[in-house]
């Protein structure tokens, strides 16, 4: 007769460090609409005769928007890895 020994607690425990690769998490999902969005808004905004010729959301504008994004997308990474630091005391 064999006797079996099973760890209740070993299909729940999940490794402290372990966390989502940045492609699969829903904040750069939203990161990548955003860019797109705001590219799209650059180059559709301010291209007729109803601004008199004025471009009021050019190119510049949409980069400083864009590197604002990523900005905010590397803090919110950072963030997410120093929240999720193991602290084992041995």
């Amino acid at each position: 007769m064999t006797t079996q020994t099973r760890n209740e607690h070993s299909s729940t425990v999940r490794n402290a460090n372990d966390i989502k690769i940045s492609t699969r998490t829903l904040e750069f999902a939203v990161y990548v609409a955003a860019v797109v969005a705001t590219i799209i808004t650059a180059a559709v905004v301010g291209d007729d005769a109803s601004e008199n010729g004025v471009d009021v959301f050019n190119a510049n504008d949409a980069m400083q928007y864009i590197t604002w994004l990523t900005v905010g997308l590397m803090i919110a990474r950072g963030l997410a890895k120093a929240g999720n630091r193991a602290h084992n005391h041995a």
